[in-house]
């Protein structure tokens, strides 16, 4: 083996642009289902590059020096995470709102390196969807950097392995299987804790760490450029997978491009590989020198870009224009940042940076107007970070108005003495409401209308009492229980969040053989996926011919949304009794109704909900009231020809 005189090695820096071009692709484009994955090609090469600079130190001088290192990984993390933290809490300020929800625990995360287990611990998912959604974290991609940190807080360890002569390559290997099996164990406790977990997430650091005890860089021989293009190319192709979330994905689909990633690696850095020279190319050498700085940037910004925009988290949908918008940012930002930023520190340490920003105080005009903005600058930032946690909210727009609408919930079913559905809200002294006499020249006999020449008055508009309807439905239906209990007092409500059509169907069988279906049963559930013709066919079959099934329709940033609202009034057009309660046009115009997901009604949301569902139902008997007054009226005019004739 030869010794490498280069301090720098071959073909690292084009891999870490494969990596965070991965990552950016998947939060900014629907392209790369899986491109989380180049955190895992970060991993690997973290885990290589810093255990060979450490081997290097121990081989010049004897020794590694601990504090040296923390010191050199504290220049390199903490100016480009400072800067990034603060002014993106600082716009986010700006935006507020649901951005603003958990943000100082998302700090509490940041500074101390613990963001991965501050966000298991709070129940937050890395794969959003849910309520998740509308309150997107901000400082997400942070997890990432804890697991590293804390990885490294290890290193005290590694003097001890170095002892070894043989067997440094089977503990690293044997710690990366420990960590796989760790994630395979723990896979039942859901994809983002085996995703997030130190313990679960360790094992590409740990095979970066197995191959720099392989010293690949000093050897001639190895594996062939051919192959690490070849292993290249697997990445990114498993990026196009489309990841389960099982352990084919967590952590099988992870563990597979780690170990291409340590392929790719092996080939490019040994000495004179075409694959290091291919990957050092000038495009892709900007990109990795920057990549820290991408990576950092790229999903604050396009969280508050998105959701200052759209009103809603880049996890549900990022539009092309947002999305272009923020990687122009993102890099313009990334380059301000590696020059001005983390270069000089890196270059010079902590205290004399300060103490060149102290000698341009003391310089020409320009340079203090320099050092006078960037001064000013950071207080602003500062201070816009403390004004975002001091008026973060408690929780999400969409969880109050849930919440608000469970709490009408338990209101009515308190005041009910007999309550027959988890939920529901009935009483049953409510009176059916009858019409007025449309004329005075009518007479009213127990509310019905009768000419003096007893031919039949047309029917006054009614309004159908709550006492008949039965309403099943998700959380949509739940933020709207206040508006539906005003407007329709005794009805019967059954909503929950997250519920499916599936599940809905379930609970209108239950209640069918329990005969504890009213006269109009209202479904209001497609928000949470998309709706099988067969469930609603089971639907009606339940519902049966002397009752009135009611399909609300759905309306959410979602994309099965527009396929749900299709079937739903197809199967409406093509059934007789069943009717539409067109939500979806109800609140179109009027999205500043709804929270900040842009899902959930608030109270007037929740009252414009009502009024489409209550609207639909006093049709129906409106319609019906119309047939019978037609047919009533053709019998009284056969009869009255009848009469002249005789």
């Amino acid at each position: 083996m030869t010794r490498s005189s280069s301090a720098r090695l071959p073909g690292l820096d084009g891999l870490r642009a494969v990596a965070v071009l991965l990552v950016v692709v998947y939060h900014l484009f629907p392209a790369l289902p899986a491109g989380f994955l180049g955190v895992d090609v970060f991993f690997v090469i973290s885990g290589f590059l810093i255990t060979t600079l450490l081997l290097r130190e121990h081989d010049e001088h004897g020794r590694i020096g601990l504090v040296d290192f923390w010191r050199r990984r504290a220049r390199r993390l903490l100016p480009a995470i400072g800067v990034v933290v603060l002014v993106t809490a600082s716009l986010a300020w700006m935006v507020g709102g649901d951005i603003l929800v958990g943000l100082g625990g998302q700090l509490l995360g940041a500074t101390t390196f613990s963001y991965n287990w501050v966000a298991v611990t709070n129940g937050s998912s890395y794969f959003g969807g849910g309520l998740d959604s509308s309150a997107p974290e901000l400082l997400r991609n942070l997890w990432s950097l804890a697991v590293e940190e804390q990885f490294y807080l290890l290193w005290p360890l590694l003097p001890l392995v170095l002892r070894l002569r043989r067997g440094r390559v089977p503990v690293a290997v044997g710690l990366a299987a420990a960590s796989v099996l760790a994630a395979v164990l723990l896979a039942g406790s859901g994809a983002t804790r085996v995703y997030y977990g130190t313990d679960t997430h360790a094992f590409g650091l740990l095979l970066g760490v197995a191959l720099a005890f392989l010293r690949p860089a000093e050897r001639r021989g190895g594996v062939p450029a051919v192959v690490g293009g070849a292993a290249i190319a697997g990445v990114v192709a498993l990026a196009f997978v489309t990841p389960g979330d099982g352990i084919e994905t967590f952590p099988g689909l992870l563990v597979a491009a780690s170990v291409l990633t340590v392929v790719a690696i092996a080939a490019a850095v040994r000495t004179g590989s075409r694959l290091g020279r291919a990957l050092d190319v000038a495009p892709l050498r900007w990109i990795g020198e920057r990549s820290f700085g991408i990576y950092l940037w790229h999903w604050p910004l396009v969280v508050i870009l998105t959701v200052a925009t759209t009103r809603s988290s880049p996890d549900v949908a990022v539009p092309v224009e947002v999305a272009l918008l923020t990687l122009a940012l993102t890099l313009v930002a990334a380059e301000v940042s590696f020059r001005f930023i983390e270069q000089p520190v890196r270059r010079l340490g902590f205290r004399a940076s300060l103490r060149s920003v102290g000698r341009a105080f003391r310089g020409g005009p320009v340079r203090r107007l320099a050092a006078t903005a960037a001064m000013a600058a950071g207080l602003l930032v500062v201070a816009g970070t403390t004004a975002a946690v001091a008026d973060a909210p408690t929780m999400a727009s969409s969880e109050a108005a849930v919440r608000d609408g469970r709490a009408a919930l338990d209101a009515a079913s308190s005041r009910s003495h007999h309550a027959t559905l988890p939920g529901a809200a009935l009483r049953s002294d409510d009176a059916v409401l009858r019409p007025e006499c449309p004329s005075a020249h009518l007479s009213d006999d127990e509310g019905l209308c009768t000419p003096p020449d007893g031919r039949p008055a047309p029917p006054a508009s009614v309004r159908v009492a709550g006492a008949r309807v039965t309403l099943v439905g998700d959380s949509v239906m739940l933020a709207s229980a206040g508006g539906l209990l005003d407007r329709m007092p005794g009805a019967q409500v059954d909503a929950k969040v997250s519920r499916s059509m599936g599940a809905g169907v379930a609970i209108v069988d239950r209640l069918a053989a329990r005969a504890q279906l009213r006269d109009y049963v209202v479904v209001g559930l497609g928000t949470n996926g998309p709706v099988d013709p067969d469930d609603l066919a089971r639907l009606k079959k339940d519902v049966g011919p002397h009752r009135t099934l009611v399909l609300v329709t759905a309306h959410a940033p979602r994309d099965w949304i527009p396929g749900v609202n299709e079937e739903l009034e197809s199967f409406a057009q093509h059934t007789p009794g069943v009717a539409i309660a067109d939500w979806s046009a109800a609140i179109s115009g009027h999205e500043d109704l709804l929270a900040g997901d842009g899902i959930h009604p608030g109270a007037r949301g929740g009252q414009r909900y009502a009024d489409a569902v209550a609207d639909a139902i006093d049709g129906v008997e409106n319609s019906r009231a119309q047939l019978r007054y037609r047919v009533e009226l053709a019998q009284w005019a056969v009869a009255q020809t009848f009469d002249a004739a005789r």
